[in-house]
């Protein structure tokens, strides 16, 4: 039986406090220096140089990945061992969720921003098309959002927290606390240039972390129906970032950085409410996995020689006929019983 004291009994039973702490403490420290630096509150004469255009690079990006990510396989190794790591990576392989997936995100992303920034006057009859070398530069850019800021975040808020949040609060519920918490655990990066600062007014960190609730709702809604497929919430993500950094101001110069906080809002929002109506409240929870046609059951791990918190494993086809069984860390068939079957 495992232990029930002790550092690993104490992360079991509080993984997702432990998680938070970790990811907050782990990234805050990191990003102390840049955040005293000339980059930030000029309190340390020292300025981060800036690499490929910018200084998030040097400034950011060891922050974050040293944050989630690293958080959520720390405390996924002490809490479930071996077989918890696999279930862990294993959502992050998950590409095969069918072609549709990939051309929706990818075109309703910027749909969806455009038509938000329309909502702001005199946006439409100002707007004008980007220039070909904008649009060459869309996939490297996509691609670079993908490698860095949905690498370093999602394995630890959408991988780790959200299917812990989900089972102890509901697809809602859990999504609102989780997209809190990730607002919040930018706000420190406001005091620097990747906020804007000095010229930063009060509400703007406010309606950061407000529009970080309504898009973790898509974000949710897009992990639950492509049968927790982690690749395609990072897809989203990096869309999200990269329609931001090189579309959306040259179709809108006239529009400002606080303009772009509107129209993440407005635009988050709308999307979420449609989901949010249309599955009832659900966001796919209890749906079949897009794209897999694979159902989703819930079972009682048994690991270390004891009880462990429910995970998912996925029926082996369609008509759930055949259960692939999940396995111990020596790849024999485990003993676990499987229940809750849902459609």
């Amino acid at each position: 039986m495992p232990a029930t004291t002790g550092p690993r009994a104490f992360v079991r039973r509080h993984a997702l406090v432990t998680f938070f702490v970790l990811a907050y403490g782990l990234s805050w420290l990191a990003w102390l220096p840049y955040v005293l630096s000339e980059n930030g509150l000029g309190l340390v004469a020292v300025r981060f140089p800036e690499l490929l255009g910018s200084d998030q690079f040097l400034g950011v990006l060891p922050g974050a990945y040293l944050g989630p990510v690293t958080a959520a396989f720390i405390v996924t190794a002490a809490a479930e061992g071996r077989i918890g790591l696999r279930h862990w990576a294993s959502r992050l392989t998950r590409w095969r969720v069918g072609w549709r997936w990939y051309v929706g995100i990818l075109t309703a992303v910027p749909v969806a921003v455009t038509l938000a920034t329309f909502a702001a006057p005199g946006a439409a009859s100002q707007a004008r098309m980007p220039s070909a070398v904008v649009l060459l530069g869309y996939l490297p850019m996509l691609l670079v959002q993908f490698l860095t800021t949905a690498v370093a975040e999602e394995p630890g808020w959408r991988d780790f927290a959200l299917p812990r949040l989900q089972r102890r609060y509901g697809a809602v519920v859990g999504t609102v606390v989780l997209g809190v918490w990730w607002g919040v655990w930018h706000l420190p990066l406001y005091l620097t240039l990747w906020g804007g600062f000095p010229d930063v007014t009060w509400w703007q960190p406010i309606e950061f972390v407000a529009a970080c609730v309504p898009l973790s709702i898509v974000m949710t809604w897009v992990f639950n129906r492509t049968g927790e497929s982690v690749p395609m919430v990072m897809l989203l993500h990096a869309s999200v970032n990269s329609v931001f950094s090189l579309v959306w101001p040259q179709m809108f110069p006239q529009l400002t950085a606080r303009d772009s906080g509107h129209v993440v809002l407005l635009s988050a929002t709308v999307v979420a409410l449609v989901l949010l109506g249309a599955t009832r409240g659900r966001l796919g929870l209890d749906g079949v996995g897009a794209g897999s046609g694979e159902r989703t059951v819930r079972w009682s791990a048994r690991y270390d020689g004891g009880p462990g918190p429910a995970d998912v494993c996925r029926m082996a086809d369609q008509n759930g006929s055949r259960v692939r069984r999940p396995t111990d860390v020596n790849g024999k068939r485990g003993t676990d019983r499987l229940w809750n079957a849902t459609n």
